[in-house]
């Protein structure tokens, strides 16, 4: 498993993540799902993935709030900083998301494609005083038993080709394409000469191709 950044820099971006959401949602009136959404539209989501220290910490979680919403476009008369957080039900949901994408090295864009805040929110009461790897126990079977569609799937239904025409525009043989589709084929196993034409009449890079490996998403 290879983390998101430094273990040095992961209480202060749990802390930070936490107080955040806490910010957002008790201060500032919003739902958690919807800062969230505006947070990955940011600049800040990519850098706090990536463990920018003047993000992770460097900023309050009420900083966080603040660029966000301006970033975002949002013009309003912002609370009062909190000084003082108590472990609330949005605190837990910003601190745990934070951990599971420092363990698993996934996009909150792609963690929260999957679970939304609301629903970590569900798993406050069962797993807020449990340890770390439990929630991500929990996240990575909710993940596994949705079933999501493959990457390829996703990047031909956006670019508005049935398989057939994609087949034919690619190049790549239509059963072939089917079984990279369904997972009957690995997909990061592909030849690099399938990912080069698929990546070039979809318009995207050949990593936008690959899925998470199962490991790397059971965090082993």
């Amino acid at each position: 498993m290879t983390h998101a950044y430094d273990t040095e820099y992961l209480d202060d971006a749990m802390r930070n993540l936490g107080e955040a959401v806490d910010y957002a949602v008790n201060a500032c009136r919003l739902k958690a799902d919807d800062f969230m959404g505006m947070f990955i539209v940011s600049s800040l989501a990519v850098q706090f993935e990536k463990g920018v220290p003047r993000v992770i910490s460097g900023m309050s979680g009420t900083e966080l709030v603040w660029e966000t919403l301006q970033q975002s476009g949002v013009r309003k008369k912002m609370p009062e900083p909190q000084i003082d957080y108590e472990y609330s039900p949005a605190y837990w949901c910003g601190w745990i998301l934070a951990y599971y994408q420092w363990y698993t090295g996934r996009s909150f864009k792609d963690i929260l494609s999957c679970i939304s805040m609301e629903e970590i929110e569900k798993l406050y009461p069962a797993l807020h005083e449990s340890p770390e790897d439990k929630f991500i126990d929990v996240v990575n079977r909710r993940i596994s038993n949705r079933k999501l569609p493959t990457k390829l799937q996703t990047l031909r239904k956006t670019a508005g080709y049935s398989q057939r025409e994609l087949s034919e525009r690619s190049g790549v043989n239509l059963r072939t394409l089917q079984q990279y589709e369904s997972r009957a084929k690995d997909m990061n196993k592909a030849a690099g000469r399938i990912l080069s034409a698929l990546a070039r009449t979809l318009g995207c890079s050949m990593e936008d191709l690959l899925e998470y490996e199962m490991d790397e998403l059971e965090g082993k």
